[in-house]
């Protein structure tokens, strides 16, 4: 990171870690506004998700880990490129009318795992441009099967009419068919991950497989309707069930030991659909708000013989930590771009004494930079926000309005406060100053529309006009 802060980069700067015993294939799930609370092993109630379990018992269960954005675009640039979403031009959630989408001179894990020869695959939700010079195959992924932006943004949204187009479900550059059906989602991005798997055993393979659901409409196939007592809850058990399928092949050709198998969320659910959305748990807010309910997700990690059985890393993490973390185990050489991730492998594998590998996170919504975490500590600046906390909720897939409030300044102690409730800024000035100068350097280099900064550092997005 560029920001200038002397005690920072002392507190972040740590020897490098060995390399590791060798290279793994990597499968990487990320799944669409799935709440930190809905996962069995940080207190799912309501149905079961024996499989991703299996995972935290098998590997690392991450408390604290977050995205960094609390909407897909923005999340899902930061987890394929390692920075920002600002740094790299991408804010928000784009929409099918856009124009604009990941520029191809940032790099992807994608293209990070061509370099070392991986075979390189993506199936299910892009949203990172969805005009052809955006699309995954133009940033590293040898084949995509998908849809290229939300499979909200089509003719049946529930709040009514929209500007949407036919929503199309496409492999490559080729529409298949138009307005799928919801519920045929997740088994047919499974079912092309468990062929692509078959057919690249026998090398390196880099699998990016991100479920549209359980973001709204939801959907399941036939044999998961009614299994619990929600919708929500069949779309989990379903996903569940895949991620098991996909486990149970990596027994089958014996590849469980030489892959790592990472399981998180691009940001909290959508709590305006009532009982078809998910759960922050005790957090506060949800997706769209830089509250922990909006940007703290589950994450799971499992190598066997690398990364230990049965861990619980309370140390705080994000999805731009993936990539330099992915580089390391994968031997790749990091962008020649800035990035804004570390390297958070020797955390994963237990192997630093400083549980806190990078103690620093900014949190922007859209362009406003809204919050920062420092340990402990999180500061939220003066913003507006949604208020979905004392929501109905409601039920038949349809959002209900939520109003929207204003935060003024305010420091959390996140240790003994994680649901955000107690502001003790009054109390720790020293704190909220430290935390204020730190965002003032991120000010500069990114820029915030609160304050109508502009950055220095910030990067175009590709563009076709």
């Amino acid at each position: 990171m560029q920001f200038a802060a002397a005690a920072l980069l002392a507190l972040a700067a740590q020897a490098p870690s060995s390399a590791p015993v060798r290279t793994p294939n990597v499968i990487l799930i990320v799944t669409d506004d799935q709440g930190w609370a809905d996962v069995g092993c940080y207190g799912a109630t309501g149905f079961s998700t024996p499989n991703l379990d299996r995972l935290a018992r098998e590997g690392a269960r991450l408390t604290n880990f977050y995205s960094a954005q609390p909407v897909c675009s923005a999340s899902r640039a930061a987890i394929l490129t390692g920075c920002y979403p600002n740094r790299v031009g991408i804010a928000g959630a784009l929409v099918p009318s856009s124009k604009h989408g990941l520029a191809e001179s940032e790099t992807t894990l994608a293209e990070l795992a061509r370099s070392r020869s991986y075979s390189t695959a993506m199936f299910g939700k892009w949203h990172l441009g969805h005009l052809p010079p955006f699309l995954p195959t133009r940033h590293g992924f040898d084949e995509w099967f998908g849809v290229p932006y939300s499979h909200d943004m089509w003719p049946f949204h529930p709040d009514g009419p929209k500007p949407w187009k036919d929503l199309p479900r496409m492999r490559g550059n080729e529409v298949l068919e138009l307005n799928p059906e919801p519920g045929t989602w997740t088994k047919a991005c499974s079912e092309e991950a468990l062929r692509f798997v078959r057919e690249h055993r026998a090398r390196p393979f880099f699998l990016y497989l991100a479920h549209p659901l359980p973001h709204v409409p939801l959907g399941t196939s036939p044999e998961f309707r009614g299994r619990t007592a929600t919708a929500y809850g069949d779309v989990i058990e379903e996903i569940d069930h895949e991620t098991g399928r996909l486990l149970a092949l990596l027994d089958e050709l014996d590849l469980a030991r030489d892959t790592l198998v990472l399981y998180t969320s691009d940001n909290g659910p959508w709590t305006p659909y009532g009982e078809h959305a998910g759960s922050t748990g005790p957090l506060r807010e949800s997706k769209g708000t830089v509250f922990e309910g909006g940007v703290r997700v589950p994450f799971l990690a499992r190598w066997p013989g690398q990364i230990p059985a049965g861990s619980v890393i309370d140390a705080p993490a994000m999805a731009i930590d993936l990539l330099p973390t992915i580089a390391r185990w994968i031997g790749a050489a990091l962008p020649e771009l800035p990035i804004d991730g570390c390297d958070i492998s020797a955390l994963l594998e237990g192997r630093r004494a400083d549980p806190a590998p990078r103690p620093l996170f900014f949190w922007y919504e859209t362009n406003e930079l809204q919050a920062v975490r420092y340990g402990r500590w999180k500061l939220h600046f003066p913003h507006s926000h949604r208020f979905t906390d004392e929501m109905p909720r409601t039920s038949g897939g349809k959002p209900a309005p939520y109003p929207v409030r204003t935060i003024g300044l305010s420091l959390f102690d996140l240790d003994t406060d994680p649901s955000e409730r107690h502001d003790v800024a009054p109390l720790h000035p020293t704190v909220v100053a430290q935390l204020e100068g730190l965002a003032q350097d991120m000010r500069r280099e990114l820029g915030d529309t609160l304050r109508s900064t502009r950055g220095t550092q910030n990067r175009p997005a590709g563009r076709t006009e």
